[in-house]
């Protein structure tokens, strides 16, 4: 990455680590981040997570042979800690000898992490305070990724920019930290990388993209949005602590709501155990993110999508959103 001097020498400890060109991550997301999308990403110099989601570990068994035979680059997986078949996953991962594994949407079950380092895989985290960072280092976590509310799909309730003043200035020397939320220009990633950011991580421009196998329809919806219609879901009952999830504004997002009050009255009427109720919720989710994806449903599934989403406004290659995020970030440094 010759032409991006000052860009490549402030991410060239995460690129190191990623063992890609760039230090730009992409952004786990269910139906979307798949072999396709991450095969171009990490082709294209960037790094590539497939979103394992609610995966067998029979289907994420033929993902990973199947991006493998898309790219001989260096690419994730992205596991939910919260899923039933969690060690399993892990071993299909040490199978295929995966160098980085992604554990998200909650702290990681005893012995994960020295499970995934058994195997000789590096391990990225997502904290939520600069505590669980610490906490994650002690226990062998090998980076991690600072995600502010900003971005698409589930997500915490501080923003990027505060999370980065919290995180940053105490781990920046002694741990390798990726800044995710929110971005979706190169003078965003500038700023970050000049505050000792190993790189950065994006979903939502990825997610547009021509490599992206997302239902036109879906696109369509991401090219008319503004940011301010990319909203946070709603807790309708304190018993259901559903964690948010940022979407645009659709009659989805209503059903969501109407789907909590039905739930919440099960657990009233006691036909329902809490356990069940938590899982009715996210398979819910699941589903109407499918219906959005892969069948083009954008009224009633669900367009998961970042705030930045008011800057993509077209479908471009992966290589070009790269070399663009690069060029415009260089030009700031330069600046």
């Amino acid at each position: 990455m010759a032409d991006y001097p000052h860009t490549s020498a402030l991410m060239a400890r995460g690129a190191a680590f990623l063992g890609s060109e760039t230090a730009i991550l992409c952004g786990a997301m269910s139906w979307v981040s798949e072999r396709n999308l991450v095969a171009a990403i990490s082709n294209a110099g960037g790094f590539g997570v497939i979103a394992c989601g609610a995966m067998t570990p029979a289907l994420l068994d033929a993902e990973i042979s199947a991006t493998r035979a898309l790219t001989t680059k260096p690419f994730g997986v992205n596991l939910i800690t919260m899923h039933p078949a969690l060690f399993e996953l892990i071993a299909v991962c040490a199978k295929h000898g995966v160098g980085h594994v992604v554990l998200a949407g909650g702290i990681p079950p005893k012995g994960s992490i020295e499970a995934l380092k058994e195997a000789g895989a590096k391990v990225i985290c997502i904290p939520p305070t600069l505590a669980l960072a610490k906490k994650y280092l002690r226990s062998g976590a090998d980076a991690l990724v600072i995600e502010g509310s900003e971005a698409g799909g589930h997500i915490g309730p501080v923003s990027t920019s505060v999370l980065v003043q919290e995180i940053l200035p105490s781990l920046r020397d002694e741990a390798l930290v990726f800044v995710a939320g929110g971005i979706g220009r190169g003078e965003m990633i500038a700023t970050y990388l000049e505050m000792g950011a190993a790189g950065v991580q994006l979903g939502t421009r990825f997610a547009a993209a021509v490599e992206s196998v997302a239902h036109p329809a879906f696109k369509k919806a991401f090219f008319r949005a503004s940011a301010r219609e990319a909203v946070a879901s709603v807790q309708i009952d304190p018993r259901l602590p559903v964690i948010p999830v940022r979407a645009l504004k659709n009659k989805g997002t209503e059903e969501f709501t109407a789907k909590q009050l039905e739930v919440a009255l099960l657990l009233d009427q006691g036909s329902i155990e809490m356990g069940e109720a938590q899982l009715r919720i996210e398979h819910y989710w699941a589903g109407a993110l499918r219906r959005a994806v892969i069948d083009g449903d954008v009224e009633n599934g669900s367009l998961m999508a970042g705030q930045s989403v008011g800057m993509v406004t077209r479908e471009e290659p992966v290589a070009d959103i790269i070399a663009e995020l690069m060029g415009d970030c260089e030009a700031a440094l330069r600046h």
